[in-house]
């Protein structure tokens, strides 16, 4: 009679990892898109869980820094078989398009061995831009919902947009979710609410941080440096692989120069016409700045990398979700997360700015702009068809 439970369950566990495949193999755009692929296969078709349950782990993980549609499938895992499901649940998730990320990390490399010209890539940059500069608008349409968040939206824009320095996003993000807690006329907003975490797992995610932060200020090694930078992308940020941009920008490309701007968007607008989830650029940047190496430098930059910034939000889920029930009765979680979402809106139209002017303002790089926003808004063209259109362009131009 055990054994044959026990086959029930492997065969569950099986069914659900093939739709989360599925999931992985659909899902384009961003999270809002992400979601409706969740629903569609996860809800509607296989009722893993019901539309109020799914929207409930939306909300818990737009609360959580970390890539949030990779958190809510997780989440989906751990509710449909416990943490081991949940670990298998990212690892099928995410890793098909860390795998092509780290391939396309040695793109450079492989075009000048074979002699072809790079400036095939030449319309990638700036069709990259229009996507994010269709990011901002989307999210700050949804994060303006009144005098505060408009003044948080531009204050983020402005500050960030003035200081070009790592220590400068997590700042201005904890800043609006203080503002957003500090304005609130609610009442009893800290209620007291038993918990009783699992707190091995958030013992091991401090333990990373500050780990990786002391080795890297001990040792002078770029996988070192890589692991901790990405590490701490995966935990300062908040909504997503859109608002991470402007932090490894930044870092990788303004402060660090581990790679030029045509490259860094290069990666970026790849990555657009792949599914799965944003994060997964995190392969592509690492590969990119572990070059000069052997190929199995690069590989591991790779590697760091990814796991890098999808650890600290699968630690942070296998110790919220045993408590969310009683964790989401916390008003002021809720509340600090219409500042910190207006700040990240801000972020990304900074964003969106700088990386026009580092693409330059030629006509036929605005054009691509353009026509790529206008595709996205109106929805005419799916985003992979954008990538292909715009490479194609590159080398036939």
């Amino acid at each position: 009679m055990k054994e044959k439970s026990r086959q029930i369950e492997n065969t569950r566990w099986t069914t659900f990892l093939k739709d989360v495949l599925i999931c992985s193999l659909g899902a384009y755009g961003g999270p809002a898109a992400h979601y409706g692929v969740f629903t569609d296969q996860l809800v509607t078709k296989k009722a893993y869980l019901n539309e109020e349950e799914l929207v409930e782990l939306i909300a818990l993980n737009s609360v959580l820094p970390g890539p949030t549609s990779s958190q809510t499938i997780v989440s989906i895992g751990y509710k449909t078989g416990g943490p081991a499901l949940a670990f298998l649940t990212m690892l099928v998730w995410a890793l098909p398009v860390l795998f092509m990320m780290t391939g396309l990390s040695f793109l450079y490399q492989a075009l000048e061995s074979m002699n072809i010209s790079q400036d095939g890539l030449r319309y990638i940059g700036p069709m990259a831009v229009g996507f994010i500069i269709v990011a901002a608008y989307r999210i700050g349409k949804k994060v303006l919902k009144g005098p505060m968040t408009l003044i948080l939206l531009i204050f983020g824009a402005v500050v960030t947009y003035l200081i070009r320095s790592p220590w400068v996003f997590p700042l201005v993000l904890l800043f609006g979710g203080a503002v957003s807690i500090g304005l609130s006329k609610e009442k009893d907003i800290w209620n007291h609410v038993k918990l009783n975490p699992p707190w091995k797992f958030f013992i091991a995610f401090v333990i990373f941080a500050l780990g990786s932060l002391g080795l890297a200020y001990t040792f002078d090694h770029r996988i070192i440096d890589l692991f901790e930078s990405f590490y701490r992308y995966g935990y300062l940020v908040f909504g997503g692989g859109q608002v991470v941009i402007p932090v490894m920008h930044t870092e990788l490309v303004q402060v660090k120069e581990y790679m030029t701007n045509q490259e860094f968007l290069t990666g970026y607008g790849l990555v657009q016409g792949l599914p799965g989830p944003m994060f997964s650029f995190s392969a592509y940047a690492g590969g990119m700045a572990a070059r000069g190496g052997s190929n199995a430098m690069q590989v591991l930059g790779s590697l760091v990398s990814g796991v890098g910034i999808f650890l600290p939000g699968l630690l942070l889920i296998f110790f919220v979700y045993p408590i969310w029930e009683n964790l989401k009765k916390i008003k002021a979680i809720k509340i600090s997360l219409t500042g910190i979402n207006a700040i990240a809106g801000g972020l990304i139209t900074t964003s969106a700015l700088v990386l026009m002017q580092k693409s330059g303002f030629a006509f036929d790089n605005l054009a691509v702009t353009a026509i790529t926003v206008a595709l996205l808004l109106t929805k005419k063209l799916p985003a992979p068809l954008i990538v292909v259109a715009s490479l194609v362009a590159g080398f036939l131009l």
